[in-house]
């Protein structure tokens, strides 16, 4: 589903990925974890099309750089850590939003679309805000929308950016489950961003540990969450534990 190869990004003259390669398989889940400043919100944004970049990113053998706009948005849906919100906006017409690669230009929304945003803010528990401006709801309530209105783009390959960080544990394993059912379900590829390593265990296929803008380790849960990787990269004293859906990381005191 999707190919990276040799990846550069440049920020203000300033390289924050060097040459970064990843391949996420179709249906499959990986998300990348590394120490503050690594660069993974700066990978993600490189594939969402959202930041410039040097080397290769493909999508199902396609480069992204040959795609149009309508197609790429098809095909990649975005969940960033701060999206904007415009001001006024209900959530219903916030979650429509995802719908708009499929409506034709001067057209706007068909029945089928509003039933999808509907089913979408149902799955996420968000169908009491539906008329509320979206900007009047707490952090947490906003990062669901978010995630809604990313889900009703239907696109195949979904990329998260820190998906869970204003959500309360309850709300982090709905909106977590709801992403690994429609995964088994629809054949969604998922490549994320999260700090909670525990959680990033538990969830993804493989895990890709991004250091200095370079990929230091990738692999099954198991083998990157180990102390040695920890300590080496996020200069941290852990217990990696084994637990039943994966590794149980729990920092030790000095």
């Amino acid at each position: 589903m999707l190919g990276v190869g040799g990846l550069r990004v440049a920020l203000d003259g300033t390289e924050i990925l060097h040459s970064v390669d990843l391949e996420v398989a179709g249906g499959e889940w990986v998300t990348v974890i590394g120490p503050n400043g690594a660069g993974k919100s700066t990978l993600l944004r490189a594939i969402g099309g959202v930041l410039p970049f040097t080397g290769s990113i493909q999508i199902g053998g396609v480069e992204i750089s040959a795609l149009p706009r309508r197609k790429r948005a098809q095909l990649v849906a975005t969940v960033a850590q701060q999206p904007v919100v415009p001001p006024g906006m209900r959530v219903i017409d916030y979650v429509l939003l995802g719908r708009t690669p499929y409506i034709p230009p001067l057209g706007r929304e068909s029945a089928q679309d509003l039933a999808i945003a509907e089913r979408r803010l149902r799955e996420l528990d968000l169908v009491r805000f539906a008329d509320r401006e979206l900007e009047t709801l707490s952090g947490g309530e906003r990062q669901r929308v978010f995630l809604a209105r990313a889900l009703a783009q239907d696109a195949p390959l979904l990329l998260l950016d820190e998906p869970t960080s204003a959500l309360d544990i309850g709300h982090q394993q709905e909106v977590l489950e709801l992403v690994d059912t429609l995964r088994a379900e629809h054949g969604l590829t998922v490549l994320a961003t999260m700090h909670d390593l525990s959680i990033a265990g538990e969830y993804a296929d493989r895990l890709a540990l991004l250091a200095d803008g370079r990929v230091a380790a990738i692999g099954p849960p198991a083998q990157v969450l180990t102390e040695d990787l920890l300590r080496e990269h996020y200069r941290a004293r852990v217990r990696v534990i084994a637990g039943d859906y994966g590794p149980i990381i729990v920092p030790v005191r000095g």
